[in-house]
């Protein structure tokens, strides 16, 4: 075989070894992007639809003292002879008997900000709400946190953050002001009390709590209400 023929040969040889080398690393990069794409935003699966079917089925409004409720959850913290925990018991068990789903909603850390990609999923949650099997319902916005640093902090970031869904819910998506409530319950009343560190542990609940009287019942789209950006005229 000639010098030239062989050169050849290695030159088409490393031009298929790069093409190979381009066509995995374009493939690795898909999956990476998939996989950043589907665990960044796991809260995209939810709609609002299925938020409904989960919200129904409260046969009449039940007697749960917010403000006691609170307080209980404050003396735990503050009490020092509580069990770790990893074998600590629900602080308000009764909240999981009332009709609710859970959802990831992000903020910044530390922070009861909420990420502009979770303003998506607020909005699902209020058209839940304004679906007319829900509009004359009350609820609750159940804040947690997974069982890291001080317990005391955990518990009022969870209020922060239940607060601002709140506040977000009425000021943006114009539910009433009176059928929602919030409450945060830190690490006191865990999602997964196996798994006390993990992240699964920070989801927001929303609960039917109650059945709301008819002032307080809305009706309309939020979308209608919603304000509109002003335009600047030009000059």
């Amino acid at each position: 075989m000639c010098p030239g023929g062989s050169r050849s040969g290695v030159s088409l040889m490393r031009s298929d070894m790069n093409g190979l080398r381009g066509v995995g690393l374009l493939t690795v990069s898909v999956m990476m992007l998939a996989a950043i794409s589907t665990s960044a935003y796991p809260q995209d699966a939810i709609t609002a639809e299925s938020m409904v079917s989960q919200l129904a089925g409260l046969d009449s409004s039940s007697d749960l003292d917010i403000v006691a409720l609170r307080q209980r959850a404050f003396e735990r913290v503050k009490s020092k002879a509580d069990a770790p925990s990893l074998r600590r018991p629900l602080v308000a068990a009764e909240l999981n008997k009332l009709p609710h789903f859970n959802v990831d909603v992000k903020f910044n850390p530390d922070s009861p900000i909420i990420r502009p990609e979770s303003y998506q999923t607020l909005g699902r949650i209020a058209d839940a709400l304004y679906d007319p099997s829900l509009s004359s319902y009350g609820f609750l916005i159940v804040g947690h946190t997974e069982s890291t640093g001080r317990r005391d902090v955990n518990l009022t970031l969870s209020q922060r953050r239940a607060d601002a869904i709140r506040d977000v819910l009425v000021t943006t998506f114009k539910i009433s002001s009176k059928r929602i409530q919030a409450i945060g319950l830190g690490e006191e009343q865990l999602l997964d009390g196996a798994r006390p560190t993990a992240p699964v542990n920070q989801q927001v609940q929303v609960m039917t709590v109650r059945k709301a009287f008819s002032s307080e019942v809305d009706t309309g789209s939020h979308k209608e209400n919603v304000p509109k950006q002003k335009t600047k005229s030009r000059s």
